[in-house]
């Protein structure tokens, strides 16, 4: 049982999520085109909607198989794949991420808890260098704020903290948890910053505008 345990979000939390996008919609472009670009997204919200999560090395295979014009020799497509998997994530993480993770453990124990597939999730978990800065305790799941039973069994504790850029998982994570959890806020990233983003949501126990901030923890 430990005091306290800090469950920390990926994208747009401690990584520039939103960068690497733009990166990869420009590699899309240059690649495939725009039509081929434009047929890998909608393709991509064809199986996040199928899947309920994000898989992009998914559409990529969706593209490679299917539709007019589909060719599966296409080695741009390879490409594209090594481009997602090689992607050098360490780059794009938010000024102060891995010093952040390191202050914290001082006062408890540091875990990643995110949303996403199999494969490119862990993937850009381990490239960042995450996973090596939290001894490799990550849990990746497709709906993180349904699985906190899992979370608490594997980290049992008698206090969470969860910094995440999403009021939607903060909110829902709340209400499960109560007063034992504390809501962090980033207000970092497209879904962060939008006009409407606690729109039926309460507000979180503390917000910050930078990842950084939290190297002066304890800020309750």
């Amino acid at each position: 049982m430990h005091d306290i345990v800090f469950l920390l979000d990926v994208d747009n939390t401690l990584l520039d999520f939103d960068g690497v996008l733009d990166d990869l919609r420009r590699r899309l472009v240059d690649d495939l085109g725009p039509v081929g670009a434009e047929r890998y997204w909608r393709g991509f919200e064809e199986l996040r909607d199928e899947l309920g999560y994000t898989d992009y090395l998914g559409a990529l295979q969706r593209y490679r198989l299917g539709g007019p014009g589909a060719d599966m020799s296409d080695p741009r497509l390879l490409r594209m794949a090594s481009f997602l998997l090689d992607y050098p994530f360490a780059e794009r993480l938010y000024p102060g991420a891995l010093q952040v993770i390191a202050h914290l453990q001082r006062f408890g124990l540091p875990v990643i808890l995110s949303d996403g597939d199999a494969v490119f999730q862990p993937r850009k978990v381990q490239r960042s260098g995450l996973w090596q800065a939290v001894d490799g305790r990550v849990l990746i799941y497709i709906h993180k704020e349904l699985m906190l039973d899992a979370v608490q069994e594997r980290y049992p504790a008698r206090r969470y903290v969860m910094i995440d850029d999403k009021p939607r998982i903060l909110s829902a994570m709340k209400a499960g948890w109560g007063e034992r959890l504390t809501t962090v806020f980033p207000r970092q990233g497209q879904y962060a910053l939008a006009p409407q983003a606690f729109a039926g949501h309460p507000a979180p126990d503390i917000t910050i505008e930078r990842i950084v901030e939290l190297r002066q923890w304890p800020i309750l």
